[in-house]
């Protein structure tokens, strides 16, 4: 098909990079919810 077969091989990992970017947007994974916690600074019972 090809004369350089280094072609086919770029053009088949090109092929499936697409697939499976298409994969990833039609069926994208869950999104796992946590709560966020900060640690706020207690500079009230710090000397001035």
């Amino acid at each position: 098909m090809f004369r350089r077969p280094i072609l086919l091989l770029i053009l088949l990992l090109i092929a499936a990079l697409v697939l499976g970017l298409l994969a990833l947007g039609a069926f994208p994974p869950d999104v796992s919810t946590s709560p966020v916690e900060r640690v706020l600074p207690n500079d009230r019972f710090q000397t001035r």
